[in-house]
């Protein structure tokens, strides 16, 4: 008896012995069948989770993959929209690289795909709000503008702003602008529309013709300041000083 169980341990230990030899010789070690059996489990894991199989995950990972590259189109579009509107506007370097980078879309992974949409979307946004502040002050400017010129076309602001440039370009004080006032008051009220239908005289210095104001801006028929600049030029080459033209115009009735 005792030497049966010896003839038995003995032949457990050559089987033990020939699997190990089968394993080394097929070049399968204990740890790649270990990688493998975690992969197993892990494929499994999901598809319990889930209920999908591999060729299930598969293709919803094309599916996604197909939705990254289309958002990725959408959102360059939107993009470039961007980029244009902030042309000479604002900043938009930052947009511009992102696009760039997006831009090699088809050769990138699906999820550098979307990291980088995201990015591009967050550029996008920064730029366009910096494009619509850049507008909103622009139109404040212009309407600010806007109503300095209304104002300088009264009668009043356009005798202030000839004052103005009367003094700081020409040197003339109040005393030759009392002259200045009283020629162009006779001459047409300081109305900027002023208009001689027989002499065609136009304008708060009564240019004749018209047209000659155009040398001091192409806004010369509906800008008061236009005309005040041209008739003050007019009168310092043609007389020297606001008072010498006044007293012309009293003389001879023109000037």
């Amino acid at each position: 008896m005792r030497l049966h169980r010896t003839g038995r341990r003995r032949l457990i230990v050559a089987g033990a012995i020939a699997a190990a030899g089968l394993i080394v010789g097929t070049g399968f070690t204990v740890q790649a069948a270990a990688e493998s059996q975690a992969r197993i489990e892990a494929t499994a894991a999901i598809t319990n989770a889930t209920g999908l199989d591999h060729g299930q995950l598969g293709a919803y990972r094309n599916i996604a993959a197909a939705k990254a590259i289309d958002t990725a189109k959408d959102t360059l579009s939107v993009a470039a929209d961007t980029l244009a509107a902030a042309d000479g506007k604002v900043d938009a370097s930052g947009l511009a690289a992102s696009v760039a980078s997006l831009g090699e879309y088809e050769t990138l992974p699906t999820e550098k795909v979307i990291d980088l949409t995201v990015q591009t979307k967050t550029e996008a946004e920064k730029a366009l709000a910096a494009v619509q502040e850049f507008d909103r002050v622009q139109a404040e400017q212009a309407a600010a503008a806007a109503a300095a010129q209304a104002a300088a076309n009264t009668p009043d602001g356009a005798r202030a702003y000839a004052a103005d440039l009367a003094a700081s370009q020409y040197g003339w004080g109040a005393d030759q602008f009392s002259c200045l006032s009283n020629l162009w008051q006779k001459e047409s009220g300081w109305n900027y529309q002023a208009y001689n239908a027989s002499s065609g005289a136009t304008g708060i210095p009564q240019s004749l013709p018209g047209e000659k104001m155009a040398t001091a801006g192409a806004d010369w028929q509906t800008n008061a300041r236009t005309q005040i600049a041209w008739g003050l030029d007019y009168i310092q080459r043609a007389y020297g000083s606001p008072c010498s033209a006044w007293g012309h115009s009293q003389s001879m009735n023109w000037y």
